[in-house]
């Protein structure tokens, strides 16, 4: 059979990182790519059984591209913290790699759990993000600040997995609201050097598209209450994006107007 390397990302998950690391015990190398965590995440990792390299967050795209060449396997399987590998999962990755493999990369559809119920609609499934099964220097990642932009170097197609994964991608309200301020502090920086436009009422017509898309043509509004919050949340974290790069520019705006 292949051997594997599961791959996991890591920033203060000490809640997470155990259930995480659990689900894929199977593989034959777990890596913990943190960085810096100021939490026990790092201890628990190794007390596991992980190895853990210290990466300095510059932007995902180079803390993928860096955790990736951690790993000493041909194949490797990327897992979040918030992702759980499922037992059927497993099954079809070992089958995979106990035959010869037709592809050199796969997509994994995932299951997300929100407030306590599986979120059928609002975009959330199957939710494909980059392919998650893939065989090593297959999957190159652009540097960037936010959501990965990559490369798939072979000429064979990408196959796809039957058998979804879980995430949990937000514990909690509180947590959803901390996303959306990371993220669109990070969206913001990626739209200055961009060079995009902004306004406040281009935040706003940008936002309000964004909950339309998640709960109207999505149909976000089948998942109840929890499928507002999801568009609601997407509805703040864009408008916060745009808002931040108005606000960054008038501060220089009147850096440079200020005298002295």
């Amino acid at each position: 059979m292949n051997k594997i390397s599961v791959y996991i990302v890591a920033y203060n998950e000490a809640d997470k990182i155990r259930a995480a690391i659990t689900s894929v015990k199977w593989a034959d190398e777990i890596v913990v790519a943190d960085s810096h965590s100021t939490d026990n995440t790092a201890d628990i990792a190794e007390r596991m059984g992980a190895k853990v390299v210290q990466i300095p967050f510059n932007g995902f795209g180079d803390l993928r591209n860096r955790a990736i060449s951690a790993c000493r396997h041909e194949w490797i399987f990327s897992l979040d913290s918030d992702e759980r590998c499922t037992p059927d999962a497993q099954k079809e990755i070992q089958d995979i790699l106990a035959s010869d493999p037709g592809c050199d990369a796969y997509y994994v559809p995932r299951k997300n759990f929100f407030m306590g119920k599986w979120i059928r609609h609002s975009g959330f499934y199957p939710d494909f993000r980059q392919p998650q099964l893939f065989r090593q220097g297959t999957l190159v990642f652009e540097p960037d600040a936010v959501h990965e932009r990559y490369e798939v170097k072979t000429s064979k197609p990408l196959g796809v997995l039957k058998s979804p994964i879980h995430q949990i991608p937000y514990k909690n309200i509180e947590e959803m609201l901390e996303k959306a301020n990371r993220y669109s502090s990070l969206g913001a920086v990626r739209l200055a050097e961009a060079k995009a436009s902004s306004s406040m009422a281009k935040a706003f017509s940008h936002a309000s598209w964004s909950f339309f898309s998640l709960f109207v043509l999505k149909r976000g509004f089948l998942d109840g209450w929890a499928g507002f919050l999801i568009a609601f949340g997407n509805f703040q974290g864009t408008f916060y994006k745009y808002a931040k790069l108005v606000e960054s520019r008038n501060e220089l705006d009147y850096r440079d107007r200020t005298p002295g």
